[in-house]
């Protein structure tokens, strides 16, 4: 238990100097802010690249939900719970991101949506492990899957989050589970 407690006590001992580093932030210390991104663009960056499945794609996203983020301080509520406002924050610019490409590839190619094409067209590899597993799955299923298993989400934030209803949330991620295990077992 001496690592739990170090744990708690390295945790609470950052919790003010967070508030202080925001203050600083919001009157427009860029230093602080950089302090703050320094904290939390591996998470960020991590969660992009979940929801992404691609390198390049997740550091332009982590970089925009950080701009954004400068951009919308004022907007934060409680400075407690930044983490927490910067992850969904970073999930709504991956989210938006993709509709912004979704609706250019409809208008470029006709009617069919994106994952309509990937399904029809797209070869799959055999899985060697969990991750590859992951990112083999459509992309609705992994998705939901991710923010749900992964990232905690409730099913009724994941229907505004993608613009789906919850019941669509909750058979995405039966059907992403029933395509791991598959995949998995092969």
């Amino acid at each position: 238990m001496p690592v739990l407690a170090t744990l708690a006590a390295v945790t609470s001992d950052t919790a003010p100097l967070e508030g202080n580093l925001l203050a600083r932030a919001r009157a427009g210390d860029i230093s602080a802010f950089e302090c703050l991104y320094r904290r939390h663009v591996g998470r960020i960056h991590g969660l992009c690249f979940r929801l992404t499945s691609d390198q390049g794609l997740a550091e332009d996203l982590t970089q925009t939900a950080f701009l954004r983020a400068w951009q919308r301080l004022d907007t934060l509520r409680d400075d407690a719970g930044f983490g927490a406002w910067l992850h969904r924050l970073a999930t709504n610019t991956v989210y938006q991101d993709r509709r912004s490409w979704q609706r250019k590839w409809a208008r470029l190619e006709g009617e069919d949506s994106i994952d309509e094409r990937r399904d029809r067209g797209g070869s799959r590899a055999e899985p060697v492990d969990l991750a590859r597993a992951v990112a083999a799955l459509p992309r609705g299923a992994r998705d939901v899957l991710l923010l749900h298993d992964v990232e905690g989400y409730r099913h009724d934030e994941i229907a505004d989050l993608t613009g789906t209803s919850v019941g669509t949330s909750k058979s995405q991620l039966h059907r992403a589970r029933r395509l791991l295990r598959e995949a998995l077992s092969s």
